[in-house]
C-alpha cells in the first residue's frame, strides 16, 4: 500500500518537474527582422525568440532574447539534416549575413538556422551598437597608438558602465551559455541533433558546444579555427608576417606579378615608414566618419593589409593596394574607408564580454610583445589587437570571478561525430596550421587546405560545395580537386586606375532617383536628339548650313555621351562579377579606351557650345537646341561630381 501511496505521488509531482524543465526556455515566433527587403520576406523563413536565463546557474532568474532565422530547406523534405550556423567575431550575429544563406547550396537538402547569439545583432538585451563607430572615429584622428588605445578604452568602459547600469550580467555572456543557449535551441525547434557550423572565433564556440553536449551533434564543420585560445594574441603579429611573406613570394613567383611590383616587400615597409612621418587624410562620407574625413598612419595601414589577407579576391588584389599606399593616392585609399569600417561591425560590448574572460586572460602583453619583436622592420605589433590587453584591464576591474580559466574542451576526443576542418593557407589570424592541431582533437575529422584563400574558405562556391557533400554524407572523405586545382594567386595587374569608378559605382549600387533625376534627364534628352536629329537628316528637314553644322555637333556629342555612359555601367559590371573590389581602384585595363571617348564627349560639348553662339542667329529652334546643349553640361557636371575628369 505504501508503494503505491509514494508512485501516486511521484506521478503527481512528475507534471511539475517537466513544467519547472520547459519553462526555463521557450521559443516564439514573431515577424521578419527586415520588414522592407521584398526577397527576404518571400522566402520561407520562420523568424522567432528564444527566451533563456541571462545566468544558466540561476534559472528561474532574469530572461533575455536570441534571434533565430530559420530558412527551411528547398527539399519537400521537413527541416531534413538541419544546420546550426554559429558566426565569430566574438561579437558577430548570424542574422545579418543572410543574404549570402537564402541561395546557398546546404538549403537543397537542410534547412539552416542563423541566430543572434547572447548579445548580438537583433537578439536582447542590445550591447552598445555605437561602439564599433566610435572606434573609426578613433581611428580616423591624426593621432598615434598610444591616443587610440587610452581614447577606445574609455569608450569601452563607457559601455562597460552603460551595461552595468541596465543591470546586465557581463559575466554571463561567454562561450559557455551560449553553448547551452544552442542546446536549448535545439530542443526548442524540436530537432534531435543537428550539424554544427563554426566560422573563426565561432569555431571555439562551436568546440565548447560539442565538447559539453556531444549528444547533440550530428556533424560539426570548423572553418578556420582557432586552436589554442593561448596563442590567439601572443601568436598574432607572427600569423600576420607569415600571411604577408606568402604573398610577397607568390607575387615574386608570378611573371606578371613581379614585372608590375618587383619590390613588393621593400614597397610594403617603405610605406610603413613614409606614414610614420606623413600620415594622409583623405575625404570619406559623413554618413561612415561625421567628421568627413579619415587619417591613414602607419597602424591603419598595417591593419588594412591585415583585413585585406582574409579575403582571396583582395589578396589579388593586395600588390596594387600596398603600392596606392605607397603613392598616397587619395582617390583609392577613401574608397577604402567604407570597407575598413566593416572590419569594426561588430557588437563590442559582447565582444569584450567574450574576449576580456575568455581570450585575453590566457594571453600577455609581454608574450605579445616579445613575438612583435621578432619583426623590427613592421614597428611593432598590430595596435588593432594589442590594445585589447588595456581596454580588458579596465573591463576587469572589479570582476568577481577567477580569470584565465581555459575552458575545458576534454571530451573532444570523445567525439565520434564526423568533423570537417577548412583552412585557409593566406589566413592572417586564424592561420593553416590551426588545422593541424583542430583536427587531431578528433576521432573522425577530415582537414580540407584552401591553398589560395584567406580567412573562411567555406564561404567560396568551391567551400560551399565540399560542406555541402559533407552534411549529406559526413562519412565520406570529401573532394577536394575544387581547392587544389587553383594552387597559385591570380594576381591582378591589369587596373586602370580612377576615382570616379568607385564613385560612380558606390552612385549605382545605393541608387536614389532625388540624385539620378537630373541625370536621367538629361540621359533621355540625349537619346531623343539622336533618333530626333537622324530622323532629320533622312527626312532632309535640316534647313541651313549652320543647322546642319549644329545638328552634326550635337548628334556626335550625343553618340558619344550615350557610348560612354552605357560604356562605364557595362564595364563596372563587367568588373564587379570578375572581382568586386577592383572597383575601388578602377576597371580593367581592357575598357581604359572609354575615358578617352569621355573626354571627346567633354571636348564636343564646349566646341558645340562655341558654335551654337557664334551661330545663334543663324539657327533655328535654339530653344531646343540650348535645352540639349545643357544636358550635355548636366553629364558632363556628374562626371566631374563622380571624379571621372580628375
Amino acid at each position: 500500500m505504501k508503494n503505491l501511496v509514494r508512485l501516486f505521488l511521484l506521478l503527481c509531482l512528475l507534471p511539475t518537474c517537466l513544467f519547472a524543465q520547459t519553462a526555463v526556455f521557450k521559443f516564439e515566433k514573431t515577424t521578419t527582422f527586415f520588414p522592407e527587403q521584398k526577397a527576404i520576406n518571400q522566402d520561407n523563413i520562420e523568424w522567432g525568440y528564444l527566451t533563456v536565463p541571462e545566468n544558466w546557474d540561476k534559472p528561474e532568474g532574469k530572461k533575455i532574447k536570441m534571434a533565430v532565422a530559420v530558412l527551411k530547406s528547398t527539399s519537400k523534405k521537413a527541416d531534413a539534416n538541419p544546420v546550426i550556423y554559429i558566426e565569430g567575431g566574438p561579437g558577430a550575429g548570424g542574422i545579418k549575413g543572410i543574404w549570402g544563406w537564402l541561395k546557398h547550396p546546404l538549403r537543397s537538402n537542410s534547412t539552416i538556422i542563423l541566430a543572434d547569439v547572447r548579445g548580438t545583432g537583433f537578439s536582447f538585451p542590445k550591447f552598445c551598437p555605437d561602439l564599433g563607430k566610435k572606434f573609426l572615429e578613433i581611428l580616423a584622428k591624426n593621432q598615434n597608438a598610444t591616443q587610440d588605445e587610452q581614447q577606445k578604452t574609455i569608450a569601452a568602459a563607457a559601455c562597460k558602465q552603460d551595461l552595468l547600469n541596465r543591470d546586465i550580467d557581463i559575466n554571463a555572456y561567454n562561450s559557455k551559455s551560449i553553448a547551452k543557449d544552442l542546446n536549448a535551441l535545439k530542443k526548442a525547434l524540436g530537432y534531435t541533433k543537428w550539424n554544427a557550423y563554426g566560422v573563426s572565433y565561432g569555431t571555439y564556440t562551436a568546440q565548447i558546444y560539442a565538447n559539453d553536449f556531444p549528444e547533440d551533434i550530428q556533424s560539426l564543420i570548423l572553418d578556420s579555427s582557432v586552436s589554442d585560445i593561448s596563442n590567439y594574441y601572443n601568436q598574432n603579429t607572427t600569423n600576420y608576417v607569415n600571411s604577408l611573406e606568402k604573398v610577397f613570394n607568390a607575387c615574386k613567383n608570378d611573371p606578371n606579378c613581379n614585372k608590375q611590383y618587383p619590390y613588393l616587400e621593400n614597397v610594403y615597409y617603405e610605406t610603413l615608414e613614409k606614414l610614420e612621418k606623413n600620415p594622409i587624410t583623405v575625404k570619406v562620407d559623413q554618413k561612415i566618419i561625421p567628421a568627413g574625413a579619415f587619417t591613414y598612419n602607419a597602424e591603419d595601414f598595417k591593419i588594412s593589409i591585415q583585413q585585406a589577407l582574409y579575403q582571396k579576391k583582395l589578396i589579388e588584389l593586395l600588390p596594387l593596394l600596398i603600392t596606392e599606399f605607397n603613392r598616397g593616392n587619395k582617390n583609392t585609399l577613401s574608397a577604402l574607408v567604407a570597407a575598413f569600417s566593416g572590419a569594426l561591425g561588430l557588437d563590442y560590448g559582447q565582444y569584450y564580454c567574450v574576449s576580456c574572460k575568455e581570450t585575453v586572460p590566457n594571453n600577455s602583453i609581454s608574450a605579445f610583445n616579445a613575438n612583435a619583436a621578432k619583426y623590427k622592420k613592421l614597428q611593432g605589433g598590430l595596435s588593432f589587437y594589442k590594445s585589447d590587453f588595456s581596454v580588458c584591464d579596465k573591463w576587469n576591474q572589479g570582476s568577481t570571478i577567477p580569470l584565465k580559466s581555459s575552458n575545458d574542451l576534454s571530451n573532444l576526443s570523445a567525439v565520434t561525430a564526423p568533423v570537417l576542418v577548412l583552412a585557409g593557407a593566406f589566413d592572417p589570424i586564424t592561420p593553416a596550421s590551426n588545422g593541424k592541431v583542430t583536427v587531431n582533437r578528433f576521432k573522425n575529422g577530415f582537414l580540407v587546405n584552401a591553398p589560395v584563400f584567406g580567412h573562411a574558405p567555406g564561404f567560396s562556391k568551391i567551400g560551399a560545395k565540399i560542406i555541402e557533400d559533407f552534411v549529406s554524407n559526413p562519412n565520406k572523405k570529401p573532394d577536394v580537386s575544387g581547392f587544389q586545382s587553383v594552387d597559385k594567386v591570380n594576381f591582378i595587374t591589369d587596373v586602370k586606375l580612377s576615382g570616379g569608378v568607385s564613385n560612380f559605382a558606390n552612385s549605382l549600387n545605393g541608387f536614389t532617383l532625388l540624385f539620378f533625376a537630373p541625370f536621367l534627364i538629361a540621359f533621355v534628352i540625349l537619346l531623343v536628339s539622336i533618333f530626333g536629329f537622324i530622323y532629320s537628316f533622312i527626312k532632309k528637314e535640316i534647313g541651313t548650313k549652320p543647322n546642319i553644322g549644329i545638328r552634326i555637333l550635337i548628334l556626335i556629342t550625343a553618340l558619344l555621351g550615350l557610348f560612354t555612359v552605357i560604356g562605364f555601367i557595362l564595364a563596372i559590371n563587367n568588373t564587379a562579377q570578375d572581382n568586386f573590389y577592383i572597383l575601388a581602384f578602377g576597371i580593367r585595363n581592357q575598357f581604359d579606351y572609354l575615358f578617352i571617348v569621355q573626354w571627346f564627349f567633354i571636348v564636343f560639348t564646349l566646341f558645340s557650345i562655341l558654335y551654337f553662339a557664334f551661330k545663334i542667329k543663324s539657327i533655328s529652334n535654339a530653344g531646343v537646341i540650348s535645352t540639349i546643349l545643357f544636358s550635355f553640361i548636366l553629364v558632363g557636371v556628374y562626371f566631374q561630381y563622380w571624379g571621372f575628369l580628375f
